[in-house]
């Protein structure tokens, strides 16, 4: 099947993939009088008295705004708000088909960042959470940090979702090859998004009540090769990526930081590595090769190389690190206990939960597939345990 062409006689035919369904009938007068006016005026009055009634009597509860100034859209790049809006709309069906969240794209017109953070503040009241998307680094990381005290969850997935399913990934890895999470030397390749929130979980970072046992090591690396403190070119981000990265301050390229490491995560570009580079690690390696929809390496090179366990974020291939896993039950069980934000302990708690879904992993099959309908309920209920 040529999907490029199929999808776009789908989304013409449809006009897009999600629309907007009434809950209450609007056949009678009555009918008309309980929705809207007169009644109505009961559940505002209500409301004004006490605003935490919102989640009793409205859609707050049950919906999350995708939010996304279309810069940084997949392997598409800064596309702009209007090409963006196909993604959000996806991701909105993915929200209710597996979580039965409500979710809507808000696809905006500026990529400013205080216009951003203004805007997500102005619409929260009527949203339970915000899930950034496919807003290009640095400034995902500042519009979410300044958007953590607005009483709702706002959870940027693209940084977070990846962090969470690659966690739930190395775990399972661990388990099938006998290994502690406390022994990995980890390479992570990539310093946007995803490969900062990778870094900084696996790291341990802030990880104060010891939650989870994080490795013994990471180190980033960026187009100019190992992130490392004698570099004079490093952004403020870049920077602060060092408080949880490379403490040996070594130096080189990509293939030096491969040198006698145990993973590779790379959230990058396409063909990056050959079977050569893999046997640079140490036996029986981790391959995460997350680049798409061409990862940095082929399961079947990197095994060539010496990798005993390969994830992609293909579908077509075995161990799919896929957000899909993640975001539907992090949201749900985030906004059934009426979170105010989305914790480091919920995150981790997440990952465990994905874990243990595949009861026996083995090397081609760690991940749980993300139709499992298993996956949202096991999230939610680990989060919401965790809040």
């Amino acid at each position: 099947m040529d999907y490029f062409e199929e999808s776009l006689k789908l989304h013409r035919k449809h006009r897009g993939k999600i629309k907007v369904m009434p809950k209450l009938p609007a056949k009678t007068k009555d009918d008309l009088s309980l929705a809207y006016s007169p009644g109505v005026a009961a559940p505002c009055k209500a409301i004004q008295e006490n605003p935490d009634l919102v989640y009793d009597y409205t859609i707050k509860g049950s919906t999350v705004a995708i939010v996304s100034d279309g810069s940084a859209v997949l392997g598409l790049g800064n596309i702009g708000a209007k090409a963006a809006i196909p993604v959000m709309e996806g991701k909105a069906m993915l929200f209710k088909h597996f979580a039965g969240l409500d979710a809507f794209p808000i696809c905006v017109e500026t990529q400013d960042t205080e216009q951003i953070i203004q805007l997500v503040k102005n619409i929260a009241p009527v949203f339970g959470g915000v899930n950034l998307e496919d807003i290009s680094a640095p400034r995902c990381f500042e519009i979410e940090s300044r958007l953590q005290d607005i009483g709702i969850p706002v959870f940027h997935d693209d940084q977070h979702g990846t962090a969470v399913v690659t966690l739930a990934g190395l775990l399972n890895a661990c388990k099938v090859l006998n290994k502690k999470m406390s022994d990995l030397t980890v390479v992570v390749n990539g310093s946007g998004a995803a490969g900062g929130a990778i870094a900084r979980l696996l790291s341990g970072f802030e990880n104060e009540d010891k939650t989870f046992v994080p490795v013994k090591s990471v180190m980033m690396c960026d187009t100019k090769g190992i992130i490392h403190r004698d570099r004079t070119d490093l952004t403020p981000i870049k920077k602060e990526f060092l408080t949880f990265t490379n403490f040996e301050n070594r130096q080189g390229n990509l293939f030096d930081a491969m040198r006698g490491a145990d993973v590779f995560v790379g959230v990058s570009v396409a063909n990056l590595l050959t079977a050569k580079d893999i046997q640079l690690m140490n036996p029986n390696s981790i391959i995460f090769a997350l680049a798409n929809p061409v990862p940095e390496i082929m399961p079947e090179e990197a095994y060539k190389g010496g990798a005993a366990i390969v994830g992609t974020g293909r579908s077509d291939l075995p161990n799919q690190v896929n957000n899909v896993l993640g975001y539907p039950g992090i949201f749900k069980g985030a906004l059934e206990a009426r979170a105010k934000r989305i914790t480091l302990k919920m995150k981790v708690a997440a990952a465990y939960a994905i874990a243990n879904c595949v009861k026996k992993p083995t090397r081609e099959f760690i991940i749980p597939s993300p139709l499992d309908k298993r996956v949202v309920k096991a999230v939610a209920a680990a989060v919401k345990a965790a809040v």
